[in-house]
């Protein structure tokens, strides 16, 4: 959708521009407190099973650890916790939407091996480009809550979460328009202010 992708890259453009004063104190924060890097890079897959990297503020100490994060994660810094709470730590994924790896509006992109898990549904979902936001990002805003009173995270995300997950970029596949793109970032917006 031509228009959609002009859409994105001009407000993705404008938010960046807007809050560029926001992205440097977040960035300088990181810095000063924990060092570099500021940014935490992770390979996800996009449209049509592109692979990219997408772009976060990084809310955790340099270590390796799961793919998935429970509420409580004690590789979560101080300044992290604040940043994930606020959604702050999203703001890099601005630019891959202007860069077209992301949409403002999609089925958030996954890493590799879950997609490779359930291959034959994203070769559905990955018709359109992954998204800042959608459906799931509104009904399992908590998600991390919900891992953290699991005794297994991983098999809970993997048996459970992703294919809810999987369930509701298929019914965004089904119903989507513009209307529903922007019922779901007014959803979003909302959600975030009612958790401050």
């Amino acid at each position: 959708m031509l228009l959609k992708r002009c859409v994105d890259i001009a407000l993705s453009a404008l938010v960046l521009l807007l809050l560029s004063p926001i992205l440097i104190a977040v960035a300088l924060a990181l810095w000063l407190g924990s060092g570099s890097p500021v940014l935490f890079r992770q390979e996800r897959v996009g449209l049509r099973f592109r692979r990219f990297y997408i772009l976060k503020f990084r809310t955790m100490r340099v270590a390796s650890g799961p793919s998935v994060t429970v509420a409580g994660d004690d590789r979560i810094t101080r300044l992290g916790k604040f940043l994930r709470r606020t959604k702050l730590d999203e703001l890099p994924q601005f630019w891959n939407v202007l860069r077209g790896d992301m949409s403002l509006v999609g089925p958030r992109p996954e890493v590799p091996e879950y997609v490779e898990l359930f291959r034959e549904r994203y070769g559905i979902v990955l018709t359109v480009r992954p998204g800042i936001t959608d459906l799931a990002s509104i009904h399992f805003r908590n998600e991390e809550e919900i891992l953290s009173r699991s005794s297994e995270p991983l098999k809970e995300y993997a048996e459970r979460i992703l294919p809810a997950k999987l369930d509701l970029a298929e019914e965004y596949i089904r119903t989507r328009t513009a209307f529903v793109d922007i019922s779901i970032l007014f959803h979003t917006a909302t959600a975030i202010v009612r958790t401050h």
